[in-house]
């Protein structure tokens, strides 16, 4: 197993990514590698610095990094030699099995459709975000930004593509599908989401439970929430939101601890053909470390080729 790290992604790149891969490569198993993908000679010095040898990992040197202002597509077609474009041209070639960046989130979004593209039949990728419940245990959130507007069949296929990767990433069996709406009547919402409602009562592929409401969300009614990209971003930041104001209030709590990005390492992007991760911009050691292991359960649970069977 190798898996891709682009080491010049986010905001405290390369040093923390370069910590969190020594975390990482303290987890990982003799037989999954770990690629760093940018400046070599940054990495070797870090590495050094913290007295743990070069040769744990395989490297492939870069000279431009996308920055995270910049445009995605411009940035992806004329830097073809950024750690971002280079990882995902190894990705497409099979030298990495997966890949995880916490640089520029719409370049990784972007790269991923230049290069592995969608699984047939997938009319939308879509962003998964984690969703801590406050008995325990965790749900998914999709799409979380990568699609702001929507039409009501790519919600149903946000909802098999949720309910496969908690299924076979996280081992659970027949994961409740629900439908974030602003009531839990089958007639409430949007033109969307009335006919999205539907479609998700109809499919044999979920097991559809019906609308949640905002309040819901941290419930145990569902496994896998369904929303457009534009809300569901929205509810992301407003969650991640919460950890901060009990860490600037100095409240200590259980629950919102678990609203730390750190834990959760990333976001996979679902629904292309290979793994991808997508970081937070400002993730740290920990949450780099964690980014990896999280790529590191999407190859070995196979999660590409169970969609690629459902979707044919």
């Amino acid at each position: 197993m190798k898996i891709g790290l682009d080491i010049m992604g986010g905001d405290y790149a390369p040093k923390a990514t370069v910590l969190g891969a020594i975390a990482a490569y303290k987890v990982l198993t003799a037989d999954q590698k770990l690629v760093l993908i940018g400046d070599k000679d940054q990495a070797v010095s870090i590495l050094q610095e913290n007295n743990f040898s070069p040769d744990h990992f395989d490297f492939v040197h870069t000279t431009e990094v996308i920055g995270m202002g910049e445009h995605p597509t411009k940035a992806i077609v004329q830097k073809t030699d950024s750690s971002i474009s280079v990882g995902f041209k190894l990705l497409k070639e099979g030298a990495i099995d997966a890949f995880s960046s916490a640089g520029n989130s719409g370049a990784m979004l972007v790269g991923a459709m230049f290069s592995v593209k969608s699984i047939p039949g997938i009319l939308r990728p879509a962003i998964a975000s984690f969703v801590p419940k406050l008995e325990g245990g965790l749900g998914i959130l999709i799409d979380v930004g990568a699609n702001a507007d929507c039409k009501p069949e790519y919600l149903l296929q946000f909802g098999v593509l949720g309910s496969l990767f908690v299924q076979h990433v996280y081992g659970l069996a027949n994961p409740r599908v629900a439908l974030i709406n602003i009531g839990e009547e089958e007639e409430k919402g949007n033109l969307l989401s009335i006919a999205a409602w539907q479609l998700m009562k109809e499919s044999k592929l979920i097991n559809f439970t019906g609308n949640v409401e905002g309040r819901d969300l941290f419930g145990d009614h569902a496994d896998v929430f369904v929303c457009d990209g534009f809300t569901g971003n929205v509810i992301l930041k407003l969650a991640e939101s919460f950890y901060v104001v009990t860490l600037k209030r100095k409240l200590k709590d259980e629950f919102f601890d678990r609203f730390n990005y750190e834990q959760y390492g990333g976001s996979p992007i679902l629904g292309i053909n290979a793994p991808v991760v997508v970081g937070h911009g400002i993730s740290n050691p920990e949450a780099i470390k964690n980014m990896v292991l999280l790529s590191k359960n999407m190859i070995e649970s196979g999660l590409t080729d169970k969609i690629k069977l459902a979707f044919q």
